[in-house]
């Protein structure tokens, strides 16, 4: 097992928190409908950073959803909107470790679905967690993954400067001994953990020029990159000025009535065995 703290390149400075909600915005609708919960299903969501997607998950199923977030930051955050929200009752928050959920003895394997999304890329040992996930659902409870492949970011046409710094940033994974690429494992995870495959699919994640939302996509991916810049630079040996330059572009390509961006995230879904 890797010992290795987890890493988050983005931090959890407010204007990330920032970020993060905007993107909960544009793409928590794709992520319920693959979910099918159902009505009374009891929902534990790992790292479930600002809590927006497990306070959906809680209207759906009509249940009270635990959520676990090992940043006070972003705990707090969470606690904040779901107040402002008048959703306080709806979550059970919990700060935690995903590696080392805070459970009490009694509350593993009662879980009707455990989820985690955007989470396994940015531990050094993605395997532990899945198979946390595992135990903590009753037999023929469901485990359902969603995280990234970051080779899959398309840009068309694409800006100029942007190729050699996307990939800058996807190094930024591998120098944190994290994989960029988790998401075509999902469901190996799944299988090694001990659960039982059932579904692999895609939710996507895209827009282009015309669509209402294409600013707020061109804008989550200016974003990224901005905060992930210095480990950014390192990691691909960039000039500043080359980041810079390309970050400005993309901002300015999202001007283009041409330009498109598509992402698909993957997503698999396992049960644990009766």
């Amino acid at each position: 097992m890797n010992s290795q703290p987890s890493w988050y390149v983005h931090g959890t400075a407010p204007e990330e928190q920032f970020r993060l909600s905007r993107l909960n915005d544009l793409m928590n609708d794709n992520t319920l409908a693959e979910l099918r919960l159902a009505s009374g299903e009891r929902v534990v969501d790992f790292g479930c950073g600002l809590a927006q997607l497990t306070r959906r998950m809680a209207h759906a199923t009509g249940v009270r959803a635990v959520g676990i977030e090992r940043s006070a930051e972003q705990i707090a955050e969470a606690v904040r909107q779901a107040r402002d929200a008048g959703d306080e009752a709806h979550v059970d928050l919990r700060a935690g470790d995903v590696m080392a959920p805070p459970f009490a003895a009694n509350e593993w394997g009662t879980f009707d679905l455990a989820h985690a999304r955007f989470v396994l890329e940015h531990v050094p040992d993605p395997l532990s967690v899945v198979k946390q996930m595992v135990r903590a659902v009753k037999p023929g409870g469901r485990i359902a993954l969603a995280d990234d492949d970051h080779d899959q970011l398309r840009l068309f046409p694409e800006p100029a400067g942007f190729g050699p710094v996307w990939h800058a940033y996807m190094r930024t994974y591998d120098r944190a001994g994290n994989d960029p690429f988790i998401g075509r494992r999902l469901v190996q995870l799944l299988y090694e953990a001990g659960a039982e495959p059932t579904r692999n699919t895609q939710v996507f994640f895209g827009s282009c020029a015309g669509q209402p939302s294409f600013t707020a996509f061109v804008e989550n991916a200016a974003q990224i990159l901005e905060g992930a810049r210095d480990a950014t630079i390192a990691a691909g040996a960039l000039d500043p000025v080359m980041f810079e330059d390309a970050v400005a572009t993309l901002r300015g390509w999202g001007e283009r009535p041409d330009a498109a961006i598509w992402f698909t995230m993957p997503f698999a879904e396992g049960r644990r065995p009766q």
